[in-house]
């Protein structure tokens, strides 16, 4: 029986993109971690919307989404069980393109998804080419299981931040901790120091 993951090199790599704490995950391996069923959401009735601190609305369906310019964005993954994926490669709109025409002066987002997690990020986190609506990985579209058939894509936080299945961003004027923030993740979350839990 194994007892170390396949595709797990241990600890102590010297390599500069790796955070401290952090496994190398090498190849095709991409761990699934999710905190309930895998919804299976159908792009015909997909959408995707943004709610200001005001309830105005602003929303998207598959094919406003898929007309929106994409980006093939090359970025470093780290999760907080602390595997990190390096190089990979995804397609998708960044929230730039999204938030361009919306008037807000929120400070924070809470991120919604399909099967009813959400994820609290910083309104700054999410702009300047930082985040991204994610439809596709590695040259493919973007499975149910890592998040298909689009996906909030944060690589700069742990990977919790990043939801899988999104629909939504509300925009806040105070921040509102989201799933594992309410139950003793860090609410912000950079791997770089390490903010894995309260208190870090």
């Amino acid at each position: 029986m194994d007892i170390i993951s396949r595709g797990f090199r241990g600890r102590g790599s010297a390599d500069p993109h790796l955070p401290p704490g952090q496994y190398l995950v090498h190849g095709d391996d991409f761990p699934v971690l999710s905190a309930g069923p895998t919804p299976r959401v159908d792009t015909a009735t997909w959408q995707f919307t943004i709610t200001t601190e005001t309830g105005e609305r602003h929303a998207w369906d598959w094919a406003q989404l898929q007309d929106l310019p994409s980006d093939n964005p090359r970025v470093d993954l780290h999760c907080v069980t602390k595997w990190s994926k390096l190089g990979t490669e995804w397609e998708g709109v960044s929230l730039d393109a999204f938030l361009e025409n919306v008037e807000t002066a929120a400070d924070y987002a809470l991120v919604h998804s399909y099967g009813g997690y959400t994820t609290n990020v910083p309104l700054e986190d999410l702009l300047d080419g930082q985040a991204w609506i994610a439809y596709g990985y590695d040259g493919e579209p973007l499975t149910p299981e890592h998040g298909g058939p689009a996906r909030l894509l944060v690589p700069h936080l742990y990977l919790w931040k990043s939801a899988k299945w999104v629909r939504g961003i509300t925009l806040l004027l105070e921040d509102e901790p989201g799933f594992w923030e309410s139950v003793g993740y860090h609410n912000y979350g950079d791997p770089w120091r390490e903010q894995r839990y309260w208190g870090d």
